[in-house]
């Protein structure tokens, strides 16, 4: 019992105490290497979950995390359906965007909910309709900011990642990541502050070809620290 607990608190402490919702939903995706990908991301302790299992989480939903990372692709404004669970689910969302707790919007979740004034704030993005997509793109990523603790130290990498056409990011957003890709949207990660909490937008990260990424897993790790005042 005892050598048990020590493996279990040696296990946390390898991987942090930096507990991290991954909502799912909406959209097709590699399942077995998405878990692995987040599993082996040391600093932090992650669970992903279907949007509808956070949202009714008995145990207190978004209040049990440190940063909550979407990757869900819902397309219906939240409490627009009428039904019971889109209620809790609007509820649930309404709640933790603001409160305190840290946001990464994580690939097409940038684009989720278009007619929602309440995303196109999180996100920055007013348009989230793009006009084209295409995958297997080999794309150079640009820090545009080096001393920024997301991309501080980071050189200038190359992947192979889903592209979005025609997205642009408003005002009030940093800039962190560009590429310079004919069929892309020209910035790739950016940070978005709320009223008294962070947003991290990372539009990479569409299958295993960029999971596997290790600038990638190091941009996405420190986005979500970061989000959520660790970093």
């Amino acid at each position: 019992m005892g050598k048990s607990h020590s493996l279990q608190q040696d296990l946390l402490s390898q991987r942090g105490h930096m507990k991290t919702a991954i909502i799912t939903g909406a959209h097709e995706y590699d399942v077995v290497n998405f878990h692995r990908m987040f599993r082996e991301l040391p600093g932090l302790d992650c669970y992903v979950q279907s949007l509808e299992d956070f949202a009714t989480d008995p145990d207190g939903g978004w209040k049990r995390y440190d940063a909550v990372v979407f990757f869900n692709y819902h397309r219906e404004t939240p409490g627009s359906v009428g039904d019971e669970l889109d209620s809790v689910i609007g509820d649930t969302l309404g709640g933790l965007i603001s409160s305190g707790t840290g946001i990464v919007l994580l690939h097409h979740a940038i684009l989720c909910y278009p007619d929602w004034p309440v995303w196109r704030d999180l996100s920055g993005i007013r348009d989230r309709t793009p006009a084209g997509s295409a995958v297997d793109q080999r794309l150079r990523i640009e820090p545009a900011e080096g001393d920024h603790p997301i991309t501080r130290g980071v050189d200038a990498w190359e992947m192979t990642d889903e592209t979005y056409e025609g997205v642009e990011v408003g005002d009030g957003s940093r800039v962190l990541l560009t590429t310079d890709h004919p069929g892309s949207m020209e910035t790739i990660g950016w940070t978005r502050n709320r009223a008294n909490a962070r947003t991290f937008c990372f539009q990479s990260g569409h299958d295993n070809q960029t999971w596997t990424n290790p600038t990638f897993r190091l941009i996405l790790e420190r986005g979500v620290q970061w989000a959520s005042g660790r970093l």
